[in-house]
């Protein structure tokens, strides 16, 4: 084996390869565009939870106990 044949080999084993970065640039991408989505969704359902059915019953709540204090004889 000539030394010209052992600087080929030495130089394509330390050299970077682009196709694999690629590759897991996309994979990243990918997996980050998914994460965005479903939190995306997960926080849009707690939202819509909170605002149609947790809120309406905390001011139910208060207004119930307003009344309860309007109805308190004063001294």
């Amino acid at each position: 084996m000539s030394t010209a044949d052992s600087e080929d080999a030495f130089s394509a084993a330390t050299r970077p390869r682009k196709a694999r970065r690629r590759l897991r640039r996309r994979i990243l991408l990918a997996l980050l565009t998914q994460y965005v989505i479903i939190a995306t969704v997960v926080g849009l359902s707690v939202a819509a939870t909170l605002h149609y059915i947790v809120t309406p019953k905390v001011v139910a709540q208060f207004e119930a106990i307003e009344a309860a204090f309007k109805r308190w004889p004063q001294r």
